[in-house]
C-alpha cells in the first residue's frame, strides 16, 4: 500500500511539473483561400502553414508554426500553434499553401506560394477573418 500511494504521488508530481504549455498568447482567427478571381482552388487535401513574422522570444522559445485545414469551399474556421484550435500569435505571418504536409506536390498554385521561404502572402491577425487571393498557375486561366 505505501508503494502504491509513492508510485501515485511521484505520477502527480511529474503530472504537475513536467506538463508545458506555451509561453506566449494566442488569437482566434478564420478564413478563406481562393483565385485572384474568388473561384475556389480545385483541389481537396490543402492546408496553410503559418510562420509568425518578427515574432518575440519569450523565456527562450520562439513559437511554433501554425496549421489551418481548408474544407472543399477553401474555408478554415480554426487554426492549430501549440494546442488544437489555439490560434496564432498576434502580429503578422507569412503563409504557404501545402497538401497535408506534403511541400512541393502537385498544387494547382504558382511554386512560391508552397513554401513559408518563398511565399508573398502575409496576413495579419487583426484583419481576421483573412481573405487569402492567389493567382492561378499560368496555363489554368
Amino acid at each position: 500500500m505505501p508503494a502504491m500511494r509513492l508510485l501515485i504521488f511521484l505520477i502527480l508530481v511529474c503530472a504537475a511539473g513536467c506538463s508545458s504549455s506555451s509561453p506566449f498568447k494566442y488569437v482566434k482567427v478564420r478564413g478563406r483561400v481562393a483565385y485572384e478571381d474568388g473561384s475556389p482552388i480545385p483541389m481537396g487535401g490543402l492546408r496553410l502553414r503559418f510562420a509568425a513574422l518578427d515574432a518575440p522570444k519569450i523565456e527562450n522559445a520562439f513559437p511554433r508554426p501554425a496549421f489551418a485545414s481548408l474544407n472543399d469551399k477553401g474555408e478554415f474556421d480554426s487554426v492549430t500553434s501549440y494546442k488544437p484550435d489555439d490560434g496564432l500569435i498576434p502580429g503578422k505571418h507569412k503563409v504557404a499553401i501545402e497538401v497535408g504536409g506534403a511541400p512541393g506536390a502537385n498544387i494547382p498554385v504558382p511554386k512560391e506560394y508552397q513554401s513559408i521561404s518563398t511565399t508573398p502572402l502575409v496576413v495579419d491577425t487583426a484583419d481576421t477573418p483573412f481573405d487569402i487571393k492567389v493567382p492561378k498557375p499560368k496555363g489554368n486561366r
